[in-house]
């Protein structure tokens, strides 16, 4: 089974263009040192929780919208090998330099899967 690594980030409505362009090279970059999958997906139905919810679990505001996102790995083993892969990428720096998020609100987490149908 996959190893998953899972991110929620809030990200400025009118950065989402930039948001978007970033994330495609940074996911080839992460294809590139063996990634299974790079997914990004921008909030559609999230509504705002009483409790809680996407959008509260990140603080956003109504000028943001919650991002979701998963990287694929073969295991925990190659997740560790491939991000340290990345994060010595210069790319990658380049990329972080201008990201138009909130790193301190972005939430993440490296999961094992136990079901995949």
């Amino acid at each position: 089974m996959p190893y998953v690594e899972g991110f929620i980030v809030p990200v400025p409505k009118d950065k989402l263009a930039l948001y978007k362009e970033k994330e495609a090279a940074m996911g080839e970059i992460w294809k590139s040192y063996g990634a299974l999958s790079y997914v990004e997906c921008i909030a559609d139905d999230v509504p705002y929780g009483k409790l809680t919810s996407f959008p509260r679990a990140v603080q956003a505001t109504p000028e943001e919208t919650v991002v979701l996102a998963w990287i694929t790995y073969e295991s925990r083993q190659q997740r560790d090998a491939i991000n340290e892969k990345v994060m010595a990428d210069p790319r990658i720096q380049a990329i972080f330099e201008d990201m138009p998020i909130d790193g301190k609100r972005l939430i993440t987490g490296g999961f094992e899967v136990f079901l995949q149908m």
